[in-house]
């Protein structure tokens, strides 16, 4: 018999062994142990009735953000919202608010005001007249010079902060605070191209003093009950430069205020047209206080016209018509 097959042959006894229940093992092996049945054990008296410690885990929800439900935290870092607030709240040099070299903004709570400066020229910023400086606190004032001046006497006596860069490509903040307000100035420095000065109107205190003003003769107060938070500088004016040209335009949400310089007085006031939906120009009621124009309803655009031969035009234009035609009702 061959090898294969006497291997085979002992294969199967050992098969048929063990389903017999037979033992298998090899020679020479040492005999098992015998098999001793399973007893239940006591638990010791040390560990009889210890407390049994549960986890407790947060509810689900708290822990992995279901399908389909909003996240309830804001999106983006708060810094990029601190950005988002700062950008809007920026404003720059407009060529309509120069007077001369003067940058001139209309002042606003919590604006920032941005101020062009450049190596060895000195930057002017001039506060209102009769107006009491407290401090200048700058961020950086080792690369930029900061100082503060004063000229005139009595009600004319006003403070300048002047403010000069080391070097170009430099940017930092500036917080001046007096005893009316604080003013937010964000300064950067070029090459060559700096601003000469820069100063601020105040709405609201002129129409104060209009109110005054009314009240002497007996009319009501053209500008009662106004929220000086509210009032809204999105006009841009273009067109011709005459000298009666307005300065700025802004509204309270009901009243457009048009401002002129005050050598309106002396000439001839021009009328004031306000261009409907059709496209057409036509007469509006407005009413003459001082240096304003005082519009009872809102326009998104209109033009002062003057003259025969050659007519001299200046467009109000307001910005966001649409948005403010939603927010502030139908404007024509």
């Amino acid at each position: 018999m061959t090898r294969v097959s006497l291997l085979t042959l002992a294969s199967a006894l050992a098969l048929g062994a063990c389903a017999h229940g037979a033992p298998l093992r090899a020679a020479g092996a040492e005999t098992p142990p015998p098999f001793v049945a399973a007893t239940r054990q006591s638990e010791p008296a040390s560990e009889r009735g210890a407390p049994v410690t549960v986890t407790q885990l947060p509810p689900v929800e708290q822990r992995l953000p279901l399908p389909g439900r909003a996240s309830r935290r804001p999106a983006g870092p708060p810094t990029a919202r601190v950005e988002d607030a700062n950008r809007a709240a920026l404003r720059e040099p407009s060529r309509d608010g120069y007077v001369n070299a003067v940058q001139v903004y209309p002042w606003s709570e919590g604006a920032l005001y941005r101020l062009y400066t450049a190596p060895e020229r000195v930057s002017e910023i001039a506060l209102q007249p009769g107006e009491n400086l407290i401090s200048v606190a700058a961020g950086d004032t080792v690369r930029w010079v900061i100082g503060d001046t004063t000229s005139g006497s009595g009600a004319a006596r006003r403070t300048h902060v002047l403010v000069k860069p080391s070097a170009a490509g430099l940017r930092t903040n500036l917080v001046i605070t007096t005893d009316r307000r604080v003013y937010h100035v964000q300064l950067e420095s070029n090459a060559r191209t700096a601003m000469a000065s820069m100063s601020w109107t105040y709405p609201q205190d002129a129409l104060l003093a209009l109110n005054r003003a009314e009240g002497s003769v007996g009319a009501g107060p053209v500008a009662a009950g106004i929220a000086v938070e509210a009032l809204n500088f999105g006009y841009r004016i273009e067109g011709d430069d005459p000298p009666w040209r307005p300065v700025r335009a802004f509204d309270d949400g009901s009243q457009v205020f048009i401002e002129f310089p005050a050598s309106l007085a002396q000439g001839e006031a021009p009328p004031l047209f306000v261009r409907g939906e059709s496209g057409r120009s036509e007469l509006v009621n407005y009413r003459v206080r001082g240096r304003y124009y005082v519009v009872d309803r809102l326009f998104a655009a209109a033009e002062l016209r003057l003259g025969e031969s050659r007519q001299q035009v200046v467009r109000i234009l307001r910005a966001g018509a649409g948005r403010a035609r939603r927010g502030r009702g139908r404007p024509s």
